[in-house]
């Protein structure tokens, strides 16, 4: 694992009084979906007109991770993902995943009871839901039952799927996680726990980590930039807002999914 990110973040790297991504590069990152299908269907809109009114650049696009549980589709918001991906390969749009650990509590629910109760406590029963599972069968069912169920609605190709999501991107002087990184440790050495889990003592971290970090995870009102982060999970399952960040060169700015009091979604920025 060490070796891995390793590679990602080159030992020696200088840390960049304002941080930058390389000339003729676009990165967007999108917050915490948690299976906002809705704010996350009009945002992938919203992304690729701006990229598109933009000037041309070898564009990037990141999901923070948490894409599942609390809001009512997480399949669905897995399938557009996956659909994106495989649009980008054709448009010569790069998207590409983190694991949350929402992520996480999923994948290991198939395995342990233990975790699969911790996982239903924090949305987890809507995703399953999602899944079709029906949800007489779910409130009847006992917790090993419930386990059953999700092995037979939820395939193991979208398993793999989730597996493969990534745990860390680097791009210029920029990293991408979910959660944020342990200040104490090197890039390099960071556990997946911390980059999936951490909150404190990152949060309230003052000095450098090298490369700035963009994360999600830790609901705010608005986007989060301080000396060496950049927060943008603006909680889309209960705010309905849904907010990416946009970086080139050292400009950045911010579009978000915003679902208003009658339930209809608008865009707040963009070019397009």
């Amino acid at each position: 694992m060490f070796e891995k990110l390793r590679s990602l973040w080159p030992k020696g790297k200088p840390a960049a009084s304002i941080a930058q991504l390389p000339a003729g590069k676009r990165v967007y990152a999108v917050g915490d979906i948690h299976g906002r299908l809705d704010l996350f269907s009009a945002l992938i809109d919203a992304l690729e007109a701006d990229d598109a009114a933009s000037p041309p650049a070898r564009t990037t696009m990141i999901l923070l991770g948490d894409l599942v549980d609390r809001g009512a589709d997480s399949a669905g918001v897995l399938a557009r993902a996956r659909e994106w991906q495989v649009q980008g390969k054709m448009t010569g749009r790069e998207v590409r995943i983190l694991a949350g650990n929402h992520e996480e509590m999923f994948l290991r629910s198939f395995t342990s009871i233990d975790i699969l109760r911790h996982f239903l406590r924090h949305g987890g029963r809507e995703t399953l839901l999602s899944f079709g599972v029906d949800r007489g069968a779910y409130n009847a069912a006992t917790i090993e039952e419930v386990q059953a169920l999700m092995q037979l609605h939820v395939s193991e190709d979208m398993r793999e799927y989730i597996a493969g999501f990534e745990d860390m991107i680097t791009i210029g002087d920029y990293l991408f996680v979910h959660a944020g990184v342990d200040p104490d440790v090197p890039i390099a050495e960071q556990t997946v726990a911390d980059l999936r889990w951490i909150r404190e003592p990152f949060l309230s971290h003052e000095g450098s980590h090298g490369p700035m970090v963009v994360h999600g995870h830790t609901i705010v009102e608005q986007p989060v930039e301080t000396a060496s982060r950049i927060g943008i999970d603006t909680g889309a399952y209960a705010t309905g807002r849904l907010t990416a960040l946009v970086l080139e060169r050292a400009e950045r700015r911010f579009i978000a999914a915003v679902e208003d009091d009658l339930g209809q979604v608008r865009i707040e920025g963009g070019q397009g």
